[in-house]
């Protein structure tokens, strides 16, 4: 039987030797050879000493390999040892492990196939013939056509062995235009496999009425579990980035908003700074809240004086980035800083 398990016991080689003792002792070999073009070990073992019991290697497959044919010897044990050959053939048993296949009509994915039946056709009308084929062998390969789903099952019939289906009755003009035919293909085997087959029918006597009928019958198809999974899928980690997204923009404008609050509402005293190295020109120590200064200089700029105008009192301010030296130019030039409205020279 075809699908047997590895391993199994197919039969038993005995042979007798009439000598006695070590000549009468029988071993069995494979002869060497190939069977469909493959050595014979590929299929077969056998059980050398004594019970010559034949086991098969591997699984066999009736639509692949129906037969296979060997040499098996038998040698004794004298010198020099005698043997006999025996021709052992190996017939493979069907099962019904094939379903029906379906050649006509062709089910195709995305097209529309149709049967175009006038509305004048008369009872026992040729509407088209299911044709499919079994693999399988004897029984198992007999098959049988059912109606299984109809639009109007009270239109149509199916033969039960040829698989041609016919009007039952005469088309009137109440007829649908669009029928949707489901035959069923079973075979004879134990247990029976089948196969489903969809025809689409058009009851109709011109081509542009059946193409306004029959343009939404492509819509008609099963949805994709995986697609519509896979868009839900999509559509949640959308939502969830922009909520995310949202959430954080919100937290951080909250936190700048409570920084900045916090940062007006102290009552910490605010302590003026005044940088090193400024002086008043009237030595009263402080420098009045009027007057802001602001200088911009180079990185070479301490080999080059600059000169300010004179601020619009006499309050003036000397800057002596080298911390050496300016007070001696104050000395210097005080005849200059006597003046109320003279420039003033600063290093």
């Amino acid at each position: 039987m075809e699908n047997n398990s590895p391993g199994v016991a197919l039969l038993q080689i005995h042979a007798t030797d009439p000598d006695q003792g070590q000549n009468a002792r029988v071993s069995y070999f494979l002869t060497d050879g190939e069977v469909n073009g493959n050595p014979v070990s590929t299929y077969f073992s056998i059980n050398t000493e004594k019970s010559g019991v034949i086991h098969a290697v591997c699984s066999f497959d009736y639509e692949q390999i129906k037969q296979l044919v060997f040499t098996v010897k038998a040698q004794d044990g004298g010198s020099p040892p005698l043997s006999r050959n025996v021709t052992v053939k190996v017939l493979i048993q069907d099962q019904n492990d094939n379903p029906p296949q379906v050649l006509y009509p062709v089910q195709t994915g995305g097209s529309l196939v149709a049967e175009l039946v006038p509305r004048s056709a008369d009872v026992g009308y040729l509407v088209t013939k299911v044709v499919a084929v079994d693999v399988d062998s004897g029984q198992n390969a007999w098959l049988s056509y059912k109606l299984q789903k109809a639009t109007d099952r009270a239109l149509f019939e199916v033969g039960l062995q040829n698989g041609e289906i016919r009007t039952t009755r005469q088309v009137t003009d109440k007829d649908a235009v669009k029928q949707r035919l489901t035959v069923i293909v079973e075979d004879n085997g134990q247990p029976s496999r089948s196969a489903t087959v969809i025809v689409n029918v058009a009851v109709a006597d011109s081509f542009p009425e059946v193409l306004s009928e029959f343009t939404d019958f492509t819509q008609d198809k099963e949805y994709n579990d995986n697609l519509t999974f896979y868009l839900v899928l999509a559509l949640a980690v959308v939502s969830f980035l922009f909520i995310t997204c949202l959430v954080v923009i919100i937290s951080v404008k909250i936190y700048r908003w409570r920084q900045s609050r916090v940062m007006y509402s102290s009552n910490l005293p605010v302590i003026p700074y005044y940088p090193p190295r400024y002086s008043d020109t009237l030595g009263t120590g402080t420098l009045q809240h009027v007057y802001n200064y602001e200088v911009c200089r180079t990185t070479d700029s301490r080999k080059s004086d600059c000169k300010f105008g004179a601020a619009g009192s006499q309050n003036v301010l000397i800057m002596d980035p080298s911390s050496t030296g300016t007070m001696q130019r104050i000395q210097s030039e005080k005849s200059i800083l006597d003046e109320p409205d003279s420039p003033l020279e600063v290093s």
